[in-house]
């Protein structure tokens, strides 16, 4: 925490605690807490405000201020595409998909997702057969199918660089390693049945690593603030999880 505070200070356009005006409600070290937790939990604000003893208001210009400066101080934290592919080139890697729940934005009705029956965005997850996470996606809206989203993120052009990638019956046709799906009245061999079954431990890491991701809050519970403020936040939120790898802490 006291990096990422010395990183977000060294980013402020001006000093946080000026020695003119009105005087900040919290020191610096407490407002990125804040900012942090916000996100890490998804509470509400108001939730925050009575945690720390500030209003609702000041946890909102907190969060509003200082989320977009921790996406940006922490850029360096998030792999790239080229990064990736260094990652996996001739390694075996796994593949997965997940829903980003938010609110139902009466505007926005290309977030609703049929599968999971509510409103989201689509992130796409590539991971190691040890479970490290090598890159998450830009999100898309929740009504991405996993095979599109594979598609339209660099997430086809990493495995393409690997040396073959394992994901589930939602990429048929385009990775070679999934599960079969049970022939339309009829029944799956049993060596069907047993390569699944191989293909599902196999999996059993990209799993716990959506749950990992997802461990941060905000990507399991709606998101509640406006639209607009959505990428910032989500953008914040995945480098917070790619720097609390690398500096150990959550």
């Amino acid at each position: 925490m006291q990096e990422l505070v010395g990183r977000v200070k060294d980013a402020l356009p001006r000093p946080w605690n000026r020695k003119v005006g009105r005087p900040k409600s919290c020191g610096l070290y407490q407002a990125v807490e804040t900012a942090c937790m916000y996100p890490r939990q998804n509470c509400t604000q108001e939730f925050l405000g009575d945690l720390r003893g500030f209003s609702q208001p000041t946890v909102s210009r907190i969060v509003t201020v200082l989320v977009p400066i921790v996406k940006t101080v922490l850029e360096e934290f998030v792999p790239d595409v080229t990064e990736a592919i260094t990652i996996v080139e001739g390694r075996a890697c796994l593949v997965d998909g997940t829903i980003t729940p938010c609110w139902s934005y009466g505007d926005h009705p290309e977030l609703w997702s049929r599968k999971h029956a509510t409103t989201g965005f689509n992130a796409q997850l590539v991971g190691l057969l040890d479970g490290t996470a090598v890159y998450v996606s830009d999100p898309l809206p929740g009504k991405t199918h996993d095979a599109k989203a594979f598609t339209e993120t660099p997430v086809a052009q990493i495995v393409r660089r690997s040396g073959g990638a394992i994901a589930d019956k939602g990429y048929q046709g385009h990775i070679d390693a999934v599960p079969r799906k049970k022939p339309r009245g009829g029944q799956l061999s049993r060596t069907d049945k047993e390569s699944n079954a191989e293909i599902s431990a196999l999996r059993a890491p990209i799993e716990r690593l959506v749950a990992h991701f997802k461990s941060w809050r905000i990507f399991h519970t709606d998101y509640r603030r406006p639209y607009r403020t959505y990428i910032d936040a989500y953008e914040a939120t995945r480098a917070l999880f790619f720097f609390s790898i690398t500096e150990g802490f959550e």
